[in-house]
């Protein structure tokens, strides 16, 4: 099968690549930008472990083909942090409040808990759990995962 060009910005750089029709957005990410952060599970959109930004809104990126991110702008946990690495509010949120365990998750839920405080600052319990309800985690049991959402929360208030 015959290679497209594939042309988009990824964490602020543009790329231009070539991918098969069918290769996914999170398989392009992987092997062909050598970002790694963007986590493969179900590769069925259940788990949300590939959940990335696209255009600022939340996408499993397992569902969707690179040819179909072309011209658009993508931001993978790898973009989140500051140039100099230090931690997005939502990572150090996540550490502060031991929201991840074997970590494998963490790359979709901070995505996710990211693209959920954009689009409502202060949520509740509840607001939270139907806003993560798309992203699974075997470990945690998703106590600090959302206390780490609050906790990021409160870091925008006292900004």
């Amino acid at each position: 099968m015959a290679e497209l060009p594939v042309r988009l910005t990824v964490n602020g750089e543009t790329v231009e690549r070539t991918a098969e029709p069918r290769m996914t957005l999170a398989d392009f990410l992987r092997e062909r930008c050598g970002l790694t952060g963007t986590h493969l599970g179900c590769e069925h959109g259940a788990c949300g472990a590939c959940t990335l930004l696209v255009d600022g809104a939340a996408v499993r990126s397992c569902l969707m083909f690179a040819v179909q991110a072309d011209g658009l702008d993508v931001t993978t946990v790898e973009g989140i942090a500051a140039p100099d690495g230090t931690l997005s509010r939502v990572q150090a949120a996540m550490r502060d409040c031991h929201g991840l365990q074997c970590g494998f998750c963490t790359p979709g839920f901070v995505m996710s808990i990211t693209a959920l405080l954009r689009d409502n600052p202060k949520p509740t319990d509840e607001e939270i759990r139907e806003g993560l309800s798309g992203n699974f985690c075997r470990c945690t049991g998703y106590q600090g995962i959302i206390a780490a959402v609050h906790r990021a929360a409160e870091t925008v208030e006292k900004a």
